[in-house]
C-alpha cells in the first residue's frame, strides 16, 4: 500500500508539474512564503527544543541504553561510521556552500548590519555555523535514534511509523502508520530527486569553469546519466562495500583538500577566524536560534535560517533512517555525540577554511569573490581555489569530490527508499534499488526540462511541516520508551 500510493502521488505531481509548471511554481511559492513568514517562530523554537532534548538524552541516565541487545557492539569502525553518516547527510552541501554561504552573508547580512563590513564578516560565520552546526544534526540524530532503538532493541520494522509505537501503539500498523510512511517516502524521493537535479547544475558549473563545457540541458542530462550509473553500481554492491568504500574515500579526499587550503591559504587568519567565530556562535547560540525581525520585517531569517530548518527536516526521514541502519550496537550517548557534535565541529572547520580563504582574498587581496558568487553561486569554490597554488589541479579534485559525495548521497537514498518500499527491510534487494534509482534520475531530468526544480524544492519544504509534528511526537515516544527501560 505504501509503495503504490507513494508512486501514484509522485507520478501525479510530476505530470501536473510537467504540464503546468508555472501554476505549480506559483502555488508552491505561496505556500512556501506562508511557512517561512508566518510559521518561522514555530520552526525556530521547535528545532532549538530538538537540540536541547538530544543533548539531555546523551547526558542523562538514558545515555547508557544500547541500540540493540546488551551484548551487541558497533558493526562499523568509528571512522567508517562517521564517514558514511557524514557523506549521506551533508557532504555535497559543504563542497558547494563552503565558500558561497559566508560570502553571501558578508555581502547581504541580516537585520540592519552594514554589508561588506567587519561586523558582517563576523556575523557571516556565526550564521553559517548556526545553519550547518548542532541544530541540523540534532534533527538527524532524533530520527536516527528513534529508528535505531525500535529496530535493533525492540525488533520492529525500520519504518518512521515504528518510532511512534511507544506513543500510538497498534495504530502505527494501520492507516495512521501507513500515512506517516507514505509521507516519509515521498519526502525522501522529492528531496533526493531535487538534489540530483541541482547537483547536475553544480557539477556542470565546475566543468564549465575548468574545461569551458557549456551549461546546457543536454550536458546536465549526460551528467545525471553518468551519476546514475555510478550510484547504481555502488548500490548493487551492498552497504558494506559500495557505500562504505565510497564514504571512506570521500572523507580522505575532503580532509586532504581541507589541509591543502589550510596550509597554502591564509593559515593564521583561518585559525583566528575559527576561534572567534566558534566562541561567538556558542556564546550567542540562543539569540541566534530564536532570532526574528518583527519590527524590521527583514525577510533574511525566512530566506536563510527558516529555509534551512525546513530543508533539513525534509531530509530527516532519509538521513535519519540511513544513520539508524549503520548504528546498531552503539549507546545513546555515543550515538548522539557522534551524530551531533563531531559533524557540527567538522562543518565549522570546513566553512572557516574555505569561506575564510575567500573572505581574506576579498578583503585583503582585492579579489572580487563577492561579485562572482552573487552572479553564479556554482563558481564560488572554483573562484577561490584559482588563487591558490596549482589552482586548476585542486579545482579538478574538488569537482571529483562533488561527484563522489553526490554518488554516495544518491546511493544512500536509494538504499533508504528501498527499505521503505520493503516494509523496513534492512537489506533491500537490488531490483528495488535499481528501480528507484532510475525513477529518481528520470524525475530529475523531467524537472530540469520543465523548470520545476524550484517547485520541487518548495514542495519538499512544505511537506516537511507535517514531519515537524512527527518529530515532536518522536521525542515524546522516545522519552516514554526510555523511562520504561
Amino acid at each position: 500500500m505504501v509503495l503504490y500510493i507513494s508512486i501514484s502521488l509522485i507520478l501525479l505531481f510530476l505530470i501536473f508539474g510537467f504540464i503546468f509548471p508555472e501554476q505549480l511554481t506559483g502555488i508552491t511559492s505561496q505556500l512556501f512564503g506562508f511557512i517561512t513568514n508566518d510559521l518561522g517562530w514555530f520552526y525556530l523554537a521547535t528545532v532549538l527544543g530538538i537540540l536541547i532534548f538530544s543533548l539531555y538524552l546523551a547526558f542523562s541516565r538514558f545515555g547508557k541504553i544500547r541500540l540493540g541487545n546488551e551484548d551487541d557492539r558497533p558493526e562499523y569502525s568509528n571512522f567508517s561510521w562517521f564517514a558514511m553518516l557524514f557523506s549521506a547527510g551533508m557532504g555535497i552541501g559543504l563542497v558547494f556552500w563552503g565558500v558561497a554561504e559566508p560570502i553571501f552573508h558578508y555581502a547581504q547580512p541580516p537585520m540592519g548590519i552594514e554589508p561588506l563590513s567587519n561586523q558582517s564578516a563576523m556575523m557571516s560565520f556565526r550564521y553559517t555555523f548556526l545553519h550547518w552546526g548542532f541544530h541540523p544534526w540534532a534533527i538527524y540524530a532524533i530520527v536516527g535514534l528513534a529508528l535505531a532503538y525500535v529496530t535493533f532493541r525492540k525488533k520492529m520494522p525500520c519504518l518512521i511509523s515504528s518510532t511512534l509505537y511507544p506513543l500510538l501503539g497498534e495504530k502505527t500498523k494501520g492507516p495512521i502508520g501507513h500515512g506517516i510512511d507514505i509521507l516519509a517516502l515521498i519526502l525522501t524521493v522529492i528531496g533526493v530527486a531535487t538534489s540530483l537535479g541541482m547537483g547536475a547544475l553544480q557539477i556542470n558549473g565546475g566543468l564549465n569553469t575548468l574545461f569551458n563545457i557549456p551549461n546546457t540541458f543536454s550536458t546536465q542530462v549526460i551528467i545525471i546519466i553518468v551519476i546514475t550509473v555510478l550510484f547504481l553500481i555502488s548500490a548493487t554492491t551492498g552497504l558494506d562495500k559500495g557505500i562504505k568504500i565510497l564514504s571512506n574515500t570521500n572523507i580522505i579526499i575532503a580532509v586532504l583538500l581541507l589541509l591543502f587550503v589550510f596550509l597554502f591559504g591564509p593559515t593564521v587568519f583561518m585559525i583566528d577566524t575559527f576561534f572567534v567565530s566558534l566562541s561567538g556562535y556558542i556564546q550567542n547560540i540562543l539569540p541566534l536560534s530564536l532570532a526574528l525581525s518583527p519590527f524590521e520585517k527583514d525577510p533574511w531569517i525566512g530566506t536563510w535560517t527558516i529555509f534551512y530548518w525546513a530543508w533539513w527536516l525534509s531530509w530527516g526521514p532519509f538521513v535519519g533512517t540511513f544513520i539508524a541502519r549503520i548504528s546498531k550496537g552503539r549507546t545513546v550517548k555515543e550515538f548522539i555525540l557522534g551524530v551531533v557534535i563531531l559533524p557540527a565541529i567538522f562543518c565549522c572547520i570546513w566553512f572557516t577554511i574555505f569561506g575564510g580563504t575567500a573572505l581574506y582574498f576579498e578583503i585583503f587581496d582585492g579579489v572580487d569573490i563577492v561579485t562572482q558568487v552573487t552572479n553564479d553561486v556554482t563558481v564560488g569554490l572554483f573562484a577561490t581555489l584559482a588563487h591558490l597554488p596549482i589552482g586548476n589541479v585542486i579545482s579538478f579534485i574538488a569537482t571529483i569530490l562533488i561527484i563522489t559525495f553526490f554518488v554516495t548521497s544518491a546511493d544512500s537514498a536509494t538504499f533508504v527508499i528501498g527499505m521503505f518500499s520493503r516494509n523496513g527491510d534492512l537489506n533491500p534487494d537490488r531490483k528495488i534499488k535499481i528501480i528507484w534509482g532510475s525513477v529518481l534520475s528520470l524525475m530529475a531530468i523531467v524537472l530540469l526540462f520543465s523548470g520545476g526544480l524550484v517547485a520541487m524544492r518548495n514542495t519538499s519544504i512544505i511537506m516537511a511541516l507535517p514531519f515537524l509534528f512527527i518529530i515532536i511526537m518522536m521525542c515524546v515516544a522516545i522519552f516514554k520508551a526510555f523511562r520504561n527501560e
